[in-house]
């Protein structure tokens, strides 16, 4: 049987695909859970600096498969699965946002609905295909947001965007997604495998100390409604940066000007 996710390493990024190109790599139980379960992964590999986030095929995902053939599947035991009130739908943005701290960059490689959208949007950047197509759909079949859309929809493009984006059930291609702030650059379709491997690699340029420590500071930002408290952790953090040995390599480098050699350490 295929592999419903694929992973692969190539130096400090992990290239985590979906693989049911057949479907548009529509949310089977299975699929969504594996999704969760390969960032959960990377997140534990201190060898993994950066994580890439794609669909095979021509499509990233096409939100949930909702033939009447899916199978139901939960990693949970009994008891776990019938106390759960967030499952895999919500485990997307904890799992990319909150419990992985390193950079997760979406390859938007093709269409991203529903779901699909919240898995794509849940990413810390992303990178678009010209002629992918970003849509919620949710009033098209009765339905109300989830996968995290209430929250990153917002941050990423302001609430009446969000709201007009969602009511008027739009549908943005390409160059549209990145001049409303769903994408921060839009690739020509054939480049974007390669634009992706590309930029995460450039990514790995820096500490990755450097770069959880940052995540954590941002993600933390609009969990706080406390600006003191949010300031002491910008401090916290910066003094865990220079104490490291990448911070003292970064000064170091800066100094002789050279390009730092980074250990993760």
């Amino acid at each position: 049987m295929t592999a419903l996710v694929t992973v692969a390493d190539k130096g400090h990024v992990r290239t985590i695909t979906l693989n049911r190109p057949e479907k548009k790599n529509a949310l089977s139980q299975a699929l969504a859970w594996g999704v969760i379960e390969a960032v959960d992964q990377a997140a534990l590999d201190d060898n993994v600096w950066v994580v890439a986030l794609t669909g095979s095929g021509d499509a990233f995902c096409a939100g949930l498969d909702l033939s009447p053939d899916a199978q139901p599947y939960t990693p949970q035991t009994r008891l776990t699965a019938q106390l759960d009130d967030i499952g895999w739908v919500g485990n997307f943005l904890l799992a990319i946002r909150k419990r992985c701290d390193k950079p997760v960059v979406g390859g938007v490689n093709g269409v991203a609905v529903g779901a699909g959208l919240g898995l794509a949007m849940a990413c810390d950047v992303r990178l678009i295909a010209r002629s992918a197509r970003l849509m919620a759909g949710y009033t098209r079949i009765g339905g109300s947001p989830d996968a995290g859309l209430t929250v990153t929809l917002p941050q990423a493009m302001g609430y009446e965007k969000a709201m007009r984006f969602m009511m008027e059930n739009r549908t943005l291609v390409g160059d549209e997604a990145v001049a409303w702030g769903m994408a921060g650059e839009a690739v020509d379709d054939d480049k974007i495998a390669g634009r992706l491997a590309e930029y995460c690699q450039s990514l790995c340029d820096w500490s990755p100390i450097t770069l959880r420590l940052l995540k954590r500071g941002m993600v933390r930002s609009y969990e706080s409604s406390d600006l003191e408290s949010q300031l002491r952790y910008e401090v916290a953090n910066i003094r865990k940066a220079f104490g490291s040995e990448d911070g003292q390599e970064a000064r170091r480098a800066f100094l002789e000007k050279r390009k730092p050699v980074f250990q993760g350490r």
